[in-house]
């Protein structure tokens, strides 16, 4: 006897070690793709690419429960304690809530006095339970640990059960109680109960339940006192070993062993995500050498300075740069003036060639840096749609910030007679909307159609080119109607 009691010592010792070291990490690393659902990608890459704060929920694992208890039916009469069987399965809603689908049995028995008939009776009832619950994890998040190697968890849920209830009178044989045609009850139970589960291992649990089930019938023993109209009840008291199902390659352990703020907490730690911003050292004359090493801390903005936030004085006659108009006067020009221009006489051929630059006007090239200027669709005929005058509108505003820039509007379709009339018609409806609806200069758009080039595109081009802004139509016999 004693041994047995020393190898269940042992046993239970094991068992919640094992229970101490089933967190080995964090259950869920945030740059695992392989464990992010299909229609979850979008917001996992605007994460990854810190666009957007919060990381992707992940596919997690399902999990299986069996279990057997004791089941007691409270009625009008006394009760034996009976046998109660469940088989769940469980998935999460999120760190807290999950939904478990459950199937039960029950078979309880029991006996009274039927006061009205002055006999006892007794009773069995066997009942089939199909419900759902809600279950609400209460430790899962926390603030000061990481994953929860227990969950406690409240289970609220409906269900529906199917009862069969045979009874004895003064000790005759059991017969079926009718209700009215020899059926069994098909009723509604409300199910509330406090459950506490140990992770063994990151894939089994064991739990530890127990579950009050309300009804609308006061019958379950096939009798209703007369002095009572309370209805009967079950209460369930049971073990449940809880198994995950799902590929571990593909799917995070059940969220409620998961504790949500691992993430923040990690990043706290040791950022691998965060953005940071640059470290900034101040700079009070901003040269870009910080105060703690600038040795000349009021340097002249703009001013060039060495590495130490010295003004620079390139050829060392004693002026810095900044406020130097000779920066390479020789040595044997020195002293200089406190503009820090030498003694030496300036040679007259320099002067000569000075004077003529000064006075040399050069006439500055036009140059246009305008891009992107769009391509315009057109369906069938010449109508500018919806859709076009919006494009041409953002092209106008392109086109007004560029005033050195001329503008191409170039038509295609020289295969034909009646292409080349469409391209006219086309070109022309382009300008005349900028014109008339945009404020663009005519004198800054350059007429250009019956290209080589796709008949359906208008392009607009910028450009220094002069061109004709204003073209008669080739064929305006064959003009398109709109």
């Amino acid at each position: 006897m004693a041994s047995k009691k020393y190898l269940l010592v042992a046993a239970l010792i094991v068992f919640f070690q094992t229970i101490g070291l089933a967190q080995t990490d964090f259950g869920s690393n945030w740059r695992d793709s392989s464990k992010i659902p299909t229609r979850a990608l979008p917001q996992y890459n605007e994460f990854i690419n810190n666009q957007y704060p919060y990381p992707t929920k992940p596919r997690d694992q399902w999990e299986l429960g069996i279990g057997a208890g004791a089941a007691i039916l409270s009625n009008d009469w006394t009760n034996d304690v009976g046998f109660g069987g469940t088989i769940t399965l469980r998935k999460a809603l999120s760190h807290t809530f999950s939904l478990r689908p459950q199937f039960s049995y029950y078979s309880n028995s029991g006996g009274g006095l039927d006061i009205a008939n002055n006999v006892h009776t007794d009773y069995k009832n066997n009942s089939m339970h199909f419900g759902v619950d809600v279950l609400s994890s209460l430790n899962t998040i926390s603030h000061y640990r990481a994953n929860p190697k227990s969950n406690i968890y409240l289970i609220t849920g409906v269900e529906y059960f199917s009862t069969k209830i045979t009874r004895s009178i003064a000790g005759a044989p059991f017969v079926d109680f009718t209700n009215p045609n020899n059926s069994a009850f098909n009723n509604i139970g409300f199910n509330l109960g406090l459950g506490l589960a140990f992770k063994i291992t990151d894939g089994v649990n064991i739990a530890f339940e127990i579950k009050n089930t309300l009804t609308n019938n006061d019958k379950l023993e096939s009798y209703s006192s007369q002095y009572g109209n309370g209805n009967d009840a079950w209460w369930y008291a049971g073990i449940k070993l809880n198994f995950n199902l799902g590929s571990k390659s593909k799917r995070v352990q059940p969220l409620w062993w998961i504790n949500p703020n691992n993430f923040v907490y990690s990043e706290l730690n040791k950022p691998a995500h965060m953005k940071l911003p640059k470290v900034v050292l101040p700079d009070g004359d901003g040269d870009g050498v910080p105060d703690q090493f600038d040795l000349e801390p009021n340097t002249p903005k703009g001013a060039p300075v060495d590495s130490h936030g010295v003004s620079k004085d390139t050829d060392g006659d004693g002026v810095p740069d900044y406020k130097d108009k000779e920066l390479l006067t020789p040595q044997k020009c020195f002293p200089v003036n406190a503009d820090g221009i030498g003694t030496c006489p300036e040679p007259a051929c320099c002067k000569e060639i000075k004077d003529l630059v000064s006075n040399l006007k050069v006439t500055p090239v036009a140059e246009c840096n305008i891009g992107g200027l769009p391509s315009i669709q057109f369906k069938g005929n010449a109508k500018l749609s919806k859709d076009n005058e919006a494009v041409l509108a953002a092209a106008a505003a392109k086109i007004n910030a560029n005033p050195a820039c001329k503008v191409k509007v170039i038509g295609y379709g020289a295969s034909s007679k009646s292409a080349q009339q469409l391209s006219w018609e086309r070109v022309n409806a382009v300008m005349k909307y900028l014109v008339e609806k945009q404020g663009i200069s005519e004198s800054r758009l350059v007429f250009n159609y019956g290209q080589d080039g796709d008949v359906n595109t208008v392009d607009l081009l910028g450009t220094t080119e002069d061109g004709p802004n204003n073209v008669p139509a080739p064929h305006p016999n064959l003009k398109t109607k709109n």
